[in-house]
């Protein structure tokens, strides 16, 4: 039972990524009570002041404006044509120049030492293959900087909040994960893990540095 479970959920988050990409947006703001766009935004405060960041699974494109509007060099990559088409109306639409680009993190089709930072925000599981870190190491330049939105979690309790917990955990966004710090040390990155308050929420994210070693949490 549990197996059929998780593949209807895979199917679901597969929908959402692609055939009901219009959905994304919605589905985004109400299983975050509306603060999916600052939890996503607690990432611009990590990054370099200036450079070409890329964003893996920019999705509808929202944080790659963002990078785009603040003077960044920015390149979303994701899989998803839906998401693709979604980010780059967004783009076009706000006059920003960013560019897009189809691809797999895990073969991630630019040049050795391309990027001063790669952001990322509640990354799906190929965050754990080694082959994607391979990849992450290889595009990031000298001092280059990775960000990692990986979760959020609202510090009060009442009945609604209750719910989506619940629903997080049903969906697989609970529960124990790989040390994906320890394996981003092991790739030859110095990484640690970092809290954002939002509001009355504590965002999750990892930091990871090329050469400056950062202080253990």
């Amino acid at each position: 039972m549990r197996k059929v479970w998780r593949r209807l959920v895979a199917v679901g988050f597969r929908l959402l990524y692609n055939e009901l990409a219009w959905l994304y947006d919605p589905v985004s703001w109400a299983v975050s009570l509306g603060r999916w766009r600052a939890w996503q935004q607690t990432a611009l405060s990590c990054l370099p002041s200036t450079g070409r960041v890329l964003e893996v699974g920019c999705g509808p494109g929202h944080l790659l404006a963002d990078l785009a509007a603040a003077g960044y060099r920015a390149v979303g990559l994701d899989l998803s044509s839906a998401m693709l088409r979604l980010a780059r109306r967004r783009v076009l639409r706000h006059r920003l120049p960013a560019s897009l680009c189809r691809g797999r993190a895990e073969v991630l089709p630019f040049a050795a030492g391309t990027f001063d930072a790669v952001v990322l925000t509640f990354p799906t599981p190929f965050v754990y293959d080694p082959a994607w870190i391979e990849q992450l190491v290889r595009v990031l330049a000298p001092g280059g900087r990775l960000v990692i939105v990986e979760t959020a979690s609202f510090s009060r309790r009442n009945a609604a909040l209750s719910g989506l917990e619940w629903l997080y955990r049903i969906t697989g966004q609970r529960g124990p994960v790989p040390d994906l710090p320890g394996m981003l040390r092991r790739a030859g990155l110095n990484a640690r893990r970092a809290v954002a308050e939002v509001d009355d929420t504590a965002v999750g994210l990892i930091l990871a540095d090329t050469s400056v070693l950062l202080p253990s949490s």
